[in-house]
């Protein structure tokens, strides 16, 4: 008689989902025989059903790993696929979930572009105030570098009192430092205007190609601020003069090449050239120097 124990772990394999034949491919074990308890007498027929059992499932059970087989390697490169772009939802998070600080950056920059557009009124002749294009653009040329330093040589030359050249020689020195400054910045950063504009000759000549910082709004307020500060004037005419510096830094939004932010960093620098000019003032002496040795003269001008 067979033991309590062989009976039940018959059973259990019996029972057992893995032990079929169609589920050893995915057990990856030998097909157990079950060994019967009983003698060989009258077990020709008993003896045979489980041999074929096993013949078959061994079959079964090849012809299923050999069939598995050519499928490992698309399964494989498919859980690549699955692994590779398992990286990107962390890149794509961090996209769609910037901090704070960048949440904030990039609505003031969206702000900022979509009101400059706004404001470029006249950025072209078909624009809403199209018609004043030709004075807003006369009003930005009293603010260029070209203008500003052409005319502060020529009063340079004109001028006879050492006050009148000391003041217009630092003058001329704040006015190049303006000019190479914003061009530095400008090719660091290489911002484009709200609208594709190509910059005109006077632009590429004093290098005022990209829009931040804003070269108009940094001169005019580096001159009206130095004019204010080493020129008695009344009242009024010091009224008109911050109007004046204002309406260049606007002209130039209203013309469409530059945001509003340019402007106000313009604004912002030509105030500092201003204290950096201040600061490294040139004396009398030192500015007769200078206009010797550029008009090639020793003796200074009286």
């Amino acid at each position: 008689m067979p033991s309590s124990y062989n009976v039940r772990a018959r059973a259990r394999e019996r029972n057992s989902v893995l032990s079929r034949p169609e589920f050893m491919s995915l057990n990856h074990q030998p097909v157990r025989s079950n060994s019967g308890g009983g003698g060989g007498g009258g077990g020709g027929s008993a003896g045979g059903g489980p041999s074929e059992s096993r013949g078959s499932a061994r079959r079964q059970g090849q012809v299923k790993h050999q069939t598995s087989q050519p499928s490992e390697e698309p399964i494989d490169s498919g859980s690549k696929d699955k692994r590779e772009p398992g990286k990107m939802p962390e890149e794509d998070c961090m996209q769609l979930n910037p901090s704070f600080k960048g949440i904030a950056i990039n609505s003031l920059l969206a702000i900022d572009i979509c009101l400059s557009k706004r404001m470029g009124v006249c950025a072209y002749t078909s624009s809403p105030w199209g018609g004043c294009r030709s004075m807003v653009a006369l009003l930005a040329l009293t603010g260029h570098g070209i203008t500003w330093i052409i005319g502060t040589i020529v009063c340079l030359t004109r001028s006879n009192t050492l006050a009148g050249q000391e003041v217009l020689v630092n003058l001329l020195l704040a006015l190049l430092l303006d000019v190479m400054t914003v061009a530095g910045v400008q090719r660091l950063v290489k911002r484009r205007g709200p609208w594709e504009m190509t910059p005109g000759f006077l632009d590429c000549v004093a290098m005022d190609i990209y829009s931040f910082p804003a070269a108009h709004a940094s001169r005019a307020a580096m001159v009206s601020k130095f004019l204010l500060s080493h020129l008695v004037l009344a009242v009024p005419l010091r009224i008109l003069l911050v109007l004046w510096a204002f309406l260049v830094g606007m002209s130039r939004v209203l013309l469409g090449r530059h945001h509003l932010t340019d402007m106000v960093c313009g604004f912002a620098l030509g105030l500092l050239h201003f204290s950096l000019m201040e600061s490294v003032w040139l004396s009398s002496s030192t500015c007769q120097t200078l206009i010797s040795i550029s008009t090639l003269s020793w003796s200074p001008f009286f």
